[in-house]
């Protein structure tokens, strides 16, 4: 694994604190709006939110990025309507989709480690990978605490079987986009 600096195409991990704030406003838009493109599923629909999750953490790295998932899923705690079919409110962090919810900042957080570790635009590959690790994050805690509720046979056919292709497709989005702005902010420099 490579230790150079990991490629910062936004610009968001060496902004000011005050640029800083308006990417985690930015970042909390972005996962408010990947909740509503949603596929109605019981009990857990399919939406954007893992691709909005691990593009935030490959691109804000570690703590940035945990700390903007963390802000909107607080700001959803406390009663705005950023959670799939606008939910809002505590009860969704005690429902089926919690283990999803509290995976969430980790994932942010696993991918912006990893990128900083070199599994970054610079490394397509091993960016899929850990685009790839952050999805399997989610589905692992999301379906852990749906198993604890229904059982673990019916929580991996609701929880992840039906959720492996789409994760493998917001991976590869999600890892493609970073890579193309990488290339751009190359060509700039």
């Amino acid at each position: 694994m490579s230790h150079n600096p990991a490629p910062d195409p936004l610009g968001v991990q060496r902004a000011g604190r005050l640029r800083q704030l308006a990417w985690v406003v930015g970042g909390v838009i972005v996962l408010a709006v990947s909740s509503r493109i949603a596929i109605p599923m019981v009990p857990v629909p399919i939406t954007l939110q893992t691709l909005a999750v691990t593009l935030i953490g490959a691109l804000y790295g570690w703590r940035l990025g945990g700390l903007t998932v963390g802000v909107w899923l607080v700001a959803a705690a406390a009663g705005l309507h950023l959670l799939s079919d606008g939910a809002s409110g505590l009860a969704p962090f005690a429902g089926a989709t919690a283990g999803y919810l509290f995976a969430f900042p980790l994932a942010a957080a696993l991918v912006g480690v990893l990128t900083a570790r070199g599994w970054n635009g610079r490394r397509p590959g091993l960016l899929l990978a850990a685009m790839l690790m952050g999805n399997g994050l989610c589905l692992a805690l999301g379906a852990a605490w749906l198993a604890a509720r229904i059982g673990a046979a019916p929580a991996l056919e609701a929880g992840v079987l039906p959720f492996l292709p789409g994760a493998v497709v917001k991976s590869a989005v999600g890892a493609g986009v970073v890579v193309a702005l990488h290339r751009m902010t190359m060509r700039r420099d």
